[in-house]
């Protein structure tokens, strides 16, 4: 079915991007400047169809075609970008899709560099364990956070002005058909002018699982279309996620892993016992976006060089028009010829088209935002033991629904940066509605039923940017509740950016992330009713965090270094409260009841980390390091491992100039700490219940061996995972990692 699924997929893109062609789509070649001041322009491909986008990817998979025996050359050459979802913002984008370093990792559900926590299977629940490296993120849909891994929000999504229309499909195979996992990806962009283009996304992912109760089927689809005048700019995107797993609630006992010697009989991963059967989590959501804004300036000359400027034509080429009779007269009468001469001129003169840029003064921006979630919680089978808690309604057949829904509306002005020489700012200020609604179940004195919850708030704020010039860049952003639930919440943050030239063939590369961030918890931390977590903490004070971070990169030598501080008052978050069902039984899952409870620490919380990041090479033999430190104030509340390594070494050489190889084995490990336990009832991670037994998982290296190819306009790997000490370790407590397994994976571009 896997492979019908992926012919499909193909199939569909082939025959949109063949209908495609029909389309006035390719930008013209002798028109490749920039569409506004936010657009990088095309002047960055080669003859040889290579091309080179604004974030220095190169693009080379173009090819020719051949057509009643001529060779017809297919133009080549498209940028990426992803936008500020607040103010829809373009930020320059480097490709992915092209991109050949270790494109082994990419389907890697612990990332790239391994720094993710998660539960066995492709597509679970994960968290960063790197603290600085957790993206902020301010979902108020809670259930969505730890999904990260297939789900990207519209900050991640890259859309594409392109030449030609543009596909890429991705298949990725890890395991066999009983246990394995599948994912098919398809891209697919086109321009419909040099202005506008749309596309679409679609992304399917199932995971059978190596243990039981564990499989994990994801699948969503994005579409997105846009326009970028010198006057007119609109974003149009809409994505949909369904997004469903299987809950096992972890190992019945962990000695089945760690001393499997201990056991009477072997057992393979799918025969281990586990504590749940029968059990689902569902999420299913919606995205609708659209951003646009109306620019407001001026025309401006471009000085041309003398070199290029037209030259005026001859006094015969100027003649040349003429009627025969009028040439005669003009050889016999020099005045007339003069005059004619200079009249004709000054028509010549007139006629030329002067070039022009348009230059924005001011931006008048709209942004619409809706997005809505409905998370389920299923069980068909009895959890009595399991859940310490059974609030309502029959234990064989459980159905908790929560919805939630979110529309925001932004208005924002913006005065230009660059329109003349005292403008070496842009200033923008904005105010947004935001009205959300949530729908759970409450208990009333008769029965239960559902009811809506209404938040509105109404906030503003403003964002000062400097992006022009060489040497200095920074941006700066606030927001300021004015109204609603969240009144006196603000949030600032800014960056900057310093280039120093070290010699010829160097640079030394300087960022600065600053921010204060003093919020409301989001509702599910204040309010969620369900069958076995219930809650109401209307009386949660506010999270306030203040963070600094630094990053030095040296380009030529592959050097990172990155320092960060943050601390954190009030820090909310989840916490296990388990219960010993026998005082006399060791202290396993079977011997819990569990119950998952939103806790706040009274005080602060400090958290200092740094990384240092290296790449070597020496010929052919290249060996990329990253090595992390943090420490904690509070490992009770806000554990963290003290080191994180990712180590890679591989030979990286080509054959014939065509064939990239990339042949090697990284390691992953971290320390030993007491990691977040996982509960099911509300799909997140919680700290473990200090007043028991704790469980650390670490302390063991993970190896995998690979091998990666890229061949013109087609990328492919495998990789053979957890070559090592992947069959005795853990992620997550009473959540073992899978035993080896052979990966494979390709990526094909087509342009045509």
């Amino acid at each position: 079915m896997k492979h019908n699924l992926f012919l499909a997929v193909l199939l569909l893109c082939l025959s949109v991007q063949s209908f495609a062609q029909d389309t006035p789509k390719r930008l013209s070649t002798q028109n490749r400047r920039s569409l506004n001041n936010n657009q990088s322009d095309f002047d960055n491909y080669s003859d040889q169809g290579d091309y080179s986008d604004p974030a220095g990817n190169r693009t080379t998979w173009g090819r020719d075609s051949t057509k009643h025996g001529k060779q017809k050359k297919i133009p080549v050459g498209m940028f990426q970008w992803v936008l500020e979802p607040r103010l829809g913002t373009v930020i320059d984008a480097e490709n992915n899709d092209t991109v050949i370093h270790n494109f082994q990792n990419f389907n890697n559900t612990d990332g790239y560099t391994g720094e993710y926590t998660y539960l066995t299977n492709t597509g679970t629940p994960r968290y960063n364990r790197i603290y600085l490296n957790r993206i902020d993120d301010s979902d108020e849909f809670l259930f969505l956070r730890p999904l990260s891994y297939f789900r990207g929000g519209l900050g991640d999504f890259r859309f594409t002005n392109t030449l030609s229309p543009y596909t890429n499909l991705a298949y990725h195979s890890v395991g066999t058909k009983a246990n394995g996992e599948d994912r098919v990806r398809a891209y697919f962009a086109t321009n419909i002018n040099k202005y506008a283009g749309l596309g679409f996304k679609i992304d399917y992912l199932y995971g059978r699982g190596y243990y039981q109760n564990s499989a994990t089927s994801s699948f969503g689809t994005t579409f997105f279309g846009y326009y970028r005048g010198e006057h007119y700019n609109i974003h149009a995107y809409a994505n949909v996620n369904h997004l469903k797993m299987f809950e096992n609630g972890g190992l019945e006992d962990d000695k089945y892993i760690r001393e499997p010697e201990k056991i009477e009989q072997n057992f393979s991963t799918t025969d281990i016992p586990v504590m749940l059967d029968d059990t689902w989590n569902r999420n299913h959501e919606r995205n609708f976006y659209l951003t646009h804004k109306y620019n407001l300036g001026f025309y401006r000359e471009i000085e041309v060089p003398d070199s290029l400027k037209p030259k005026v034509p001859s006094a015969s080429e100027l003649l040349a028009d003429l009627p025969d009779s009028v040439q005669q007269v003009l050889r016999t009468d020099t005045l007339a010829r003069k005059k004619t001469l200079d009249s004709l001129v000054t028509k010549w003169q007139s006629e030329q088209i002067i070039p022009q840029e348009f230059i924005p003064v001011s931006s008048i921006i709209h942004t619409f935002d809706m997005r809505d979630l409905t998370h389920t919680y299923i069980a068909q089978s009895s959890s009595e033991q399991y859940y310490t808690n059974n609030y309502y309604g029959d234990l064989n057949n459980v159905y908790d629904m929560t919805k939630a829904m979110s529309i925001r509306n932004t208005f924002g002005l913006a005065m230009r940066e660059g329109f003349n020489k005292w403008a070496a700012l842009g200033i923008t200020l904005f105010a947004t509605h935001k009205i959300r609604t949530y729908k759970m179940l409450v208990d009333n004195e008769y029965d239960l039923e559902v009811q809506r919850y209404n938040e509105n708030d109404f906030s503003v704020g403003g964002e000062l940017a400097r992006t022009q010039g060489k040497l200095l860049h920074f941006n700066v952003n606030s927001e300021f509740f004015l109204i609603g639930p969240k009144v006196g919440d603000l949030t600032v943050d800014g960056r900057t950016n310093l280039e120093f030239r070290l010699g010829k063939k160097d640079s030394l590369l300087f960022d600065v992330k600053a921010m204060i961030k003093n919020e409301k918890p989001d509702f599910y931390f204040r309010h969620y009713h369900s069958q076995h977590a219930w809650w109401d903490n209307d009386d949660l004070a506010r999270q306030l965090r203040m963070r600094f971070e630094g990053v030095l990169r040296l380009k030529k030598f592959g050097t990172r270094l990155k320092f960060g501080f943050e601390n954190i008052t009030n820090y909310t978050y989840f916490g296990m409260q388990n219960t010993v069902l026998d005082e006399n039984k060791l202290l396993l899952p079977s011997n819990l009841s569990h119950a998952v409870t939103v806790k706040q620490h009274d005080g602060s919380i400090q958290v200092i980390g740094g990384s240092i990041a290296q790449e070597m090479k020496l010929g052919v033999l290249h060996w990329d390091n990253e090595v992390a430190f943090q420490k904690s104030s509070n490992d009770d509340v806000l554990p963290l491992p003290a080191v994180n390594i990712y180590t890679n070494m591989y030979l990286f050489f080509r054959i014939a100039k065509l064939l990239t190889i990339q042949v090697g084995a990284d390691m992953r490990f971290y320390t030993k700490f007491y990691g977040l336990d996982y509960s099911p009832s509300v799909q997140q991670y919680a700290v473990q219940d200090a007043n028991l037994e704790r469980q650390k998982v670490g302390g063991k290296p993970i190896v995998d061996v690979y091998l990666n190819s890229h061949l013109k306009h087609f990328r492919f790997y495998f990789m053979a995972r957890h070559v090592a000490g992947g069959a005795n370790s853990f992620y997550a407590p009473y959540y073992g990692t899978n035993p080896l397994n052979i990966c494979f994976g390709l990526s094909w571009n087509f342009i045509n």
